[in-house]
């Protein structure tokens, strides 16, 4: 148990590289730090840390150590903080990441809920078509559309949302309107990034139709955006557009055939999760899953 206590002041110390910062944050004296990292050196066998009058630095032992070790102590941290839990409502800023369309047409009803849930909890929010860095920048939890490509990351599939076609009138009246999938190749289609092909389905039939298009985008709002602007015809689920169809800026081309599903994903930096962002994983989940 002494070893798994000298771990956590170890891990501490390497955070802030100093014994001094460590032995703030920890309320332990300097010198008792000092001696309990000597310690644990010795009944490793191996030196950690190289020791001058200014400054700590890691050896080869010491940076492989302190990255199994870090692990091992977060994991105790959040199995504490899951049993506080019962006690506690969660708390703290959530800071989170999303597509504007789908916040603002489909997410804000949810979030005004969750937010009368657990009223201990503020919320920092970032509405922006790019995809934030979740290693490097200070956001808990991203909430994506389609597939993330970033297997450094841990991906939480919370729905799959259908997808259809659509145009606004001002295209259909220039282009014409398809009448089955093959007329599509004919057609300026808005794709994501540089897919070539829509894979199609009815209950009964499946067609994979060859896609061309003039823009390659990155955001599933610019696309939606340019759909509005009589630019082509898109594929998106029904509740990334669910404002155009109802103001008539969109219409529906060949509705009854849909395209794959979208995934709707909660993207975090690690497993270990505070309660306020896993309660709000388990709480979109919850909801788009109906």
């Amino acid at each position: 148990m002494a070893l798994l206590d000298d771990m956590a002041l170890f891990v501490e110390v390497v955070k802030v590289m100093s014994f001094r910062r460590a032995a703030d944050a920890t309320g332990i004296p300097n010198s008792t730090l000092s001696r309990r990292i000597s310690a644990l050196e010795k009944a490793i066998g191996l030196r950690l840390l190289h020791r001058t009058t200014r400054k700590i630095v890691l050896t080869e032992a010491g940076r492989l150590y302190f990255e199994r070790c870090r692990h091992i102590v977060d994991e105790a941290k959040l199995a504490h903080e899951q049993l506080g839990e019962m006690l506690a409502q969660p708390a703290g800023v959530l800071r989170a990441s999303f597509p504007v369309d789908f916040a603002v047409t489909w997410l804000a009803p949810l979030i005004a809920e969750f937010a009368r849930r657990y009223p201990a909890i503020t919320f920092d929010f970032d509405l922006t078509p790019r995809r934030v860095d979740l290693i490097s920048e200070p956001f808990d939890v991203a909430i994506r559309i389609g597939e993330s490509p970033d297997s450094q990351l841990i991906t939480r599939t919370l729905a799959r949302l259908p997808a259809f076609l659509y145009a606004s009138p001002g295209y259909l009246a220039s282009a014409g309107k398809p009448l089955q999938p093959a007329d599509l190749a004919q057609h300026q289609c808005l794709t994501v990034l540089k897919t070539t092909h829509w894979k199609l389905h009815t209950p009964t039939q499946t067609s994979a139709v060859e896609v061309s298009s003039r823009f390659v985008i990155n955001s599933v709002g610019m696309i939606r955006s340019l759909a509005i602007q009589d630019m082509g015809i898109v594929l998106l689920p029904e509740e990334v557009v669910a404002d155009d169809l109802a103001s008539g800026r969109l219409r529906p081309v060949l509705p009854a055939w849909q395209g794959e599903s979208v995934p709707v994903c909660a993207v975090t930096e690690s497993r270990l999760l505070p309660a306020k962002t896993q309660r709000f994983i388990e709480f979109l989940q919850e909801r788009l899953e109906r």
